[in-house]
């Protein structure tokens, strides 16, 4: 077989980080699930919480193929691949500045977490690296990102950060759950260490609870002597779930992106919206670098419902498209962003971030569009004050 990194993108999805079955020739991997592994006379000494057993090993291949890295480490969620990175590099005295748009669970994490162990954090304004180099200090260790962002689909400039952030010694770190490694290989411009919710596109079927963190060999050593005392390791059974649904991920996602697009379009010609996000649409401030960046522009967008429709009885009204607190199924989602991902803000802080309780977050699944718009537009005339 090639090499990995010459496959096409559906063969690395179906072949790569396969789990051979040497004694029955089946099809698909087997599942190795046992907890305890012999320690004379063996080359591995294999423990699940330290990441290698056979499931676990040949997952971390198929991911670091996807994610075109030399490694990976695979996790019980995204929150938990996210604190094991970044936990993994800071210290006491250490300084990061994180994106001011993110996923609420990250900022939770991070007020929450940081200030009990001695590390500075700063938010930056906006999205722009002026804003993040204006921020930099002697103790800066890390620069965190996320593009496209969580709810807004704020789009940032990778390579920017990357060479601002080579410049000054520091370590670069994104979450890319929403570009999914099919739209976006962040590898290519320049970031460290490249982060997923697995929950979510990976595991594409809204059955499996993960997470991933894909990076050179260095650091997922690095992150590995760390990740070991959290414990947040996957179980073999979710471990072969999750290779099963990888192998679809190409199919998946580039349906959801199509569909995505047509349901954007018609989104912003809709006399009850007021604003949509979404930066495959040319009125997306950031629509050009967009373009540069992504191979294609997700399946991820909000949108503002007009003042006097309200959002939860818009949700509550929709028979198609299911109000639901995760994303990137197979099937339609929305939710309220106020009310869930970023409810641990304080309404001063979801203000500041542009987050309003008229936002509808949109996972845009593969079912037809002409149906998703029927959806909402009955859910809109029942919804109207």
């Amino acid at each position: 077989m090639k090499e990995s990194n010459k496959l096409g993108i559906n063969t690395t999805c179906v072949h790569v980080g396969e789990v051979k079955d040497e004694q029955f020739k089946g099809a698909v991997s087997p599942i190795y699930p046992s907890t305890s592994y012999a320690f004379d006379g063996v080359d591995v000494k294999r423990y699940p919480r330290y990441f290698n057993t056979p499931n676990q090993e040949m997952l971390h291949q198929k991911i670091a193929a996807l994610e075109k890295t030399e490694d990976a480490l695979i996790f019980t969620s995204g929150m938990a691949a996210i604190s094991s990175a970044l936990m993994a590099f800071l210290q006491k005295g250490d300084h990061v500045i994180i994106q001011q748009v993110i996923y609420g669970g990250t900022y939770n994490f991070i007020v929450s977490e940081f200030d009990k162990y001695g590390i500075e954090y700063s938010f930056t304004e906006s999205d722009k690296v002026e804003d993040f180099e204006s921020l930099i200090k002697e103790n800066t260790k890390i620069l965190y990102i996320e593009t496209p962002s969580n709810p807004l689909l704020g789009i940032t400039d990778m390579k920017a950060i990357s060479e601002l952030a080579k410049s000054k010694g520091i370590l670069t770190m994104i979450d890319n759950t929403f570009a999914s490694p099919i739209n976006q290989n962040p590898v290519d411009f320049g970031i460290d260490i490249i982060l997923h919710s697995a929950t979510k596109y990976m595991g594409g079927h809204s059955d499996i609870s993960a997470g991933a963190i894909a990076a050179s060999a260095v650091h997922i050593e690095q992150i590995w002597k760390t990740a070991i005392n959290f414990g947040g390791n996957l179980s073999d059974q979710t471990v072969w779930l999750l290779e099963r649904s990888l192998k679809t991920l190409n199919l998946r996602v580039k349906e959801q992106t199509k569909n995505a697009q047509v349901m954007a379009e018609y989104l912003e010609i809709n006399s009850n919206i007021d604003f949509v996000y979404y930066p495959g649409l040319k009125s997306h401030p950031q629509y050009e670098l967009a373009k540069k960046q992504m191979k294609g522009f997700g399946a991820m967008l909000s949108f503002e419902l007009k003042e006097g429709i309200d959002a939860m009885k818009f949700q509550r009204s929709l028979q198609l498209i299911k109000p639901s607190m995760s994303l990137a199924g197979l099937e339609s989602t929305t939710v309220s962003p106020t009310q869930t991902t970023h409810a641990l803000l304080s309404e001063e802080e979801r203000l500041e971030r542009g987050i309003k309780d008229g936002l509808i977050r949109f996972s845009v699944g593969i079912e037809e569009p002409e149906d998703l718009i029927s959806d909402i537009e009955q859910a809109i005339k029942k919804a109207k004050i």
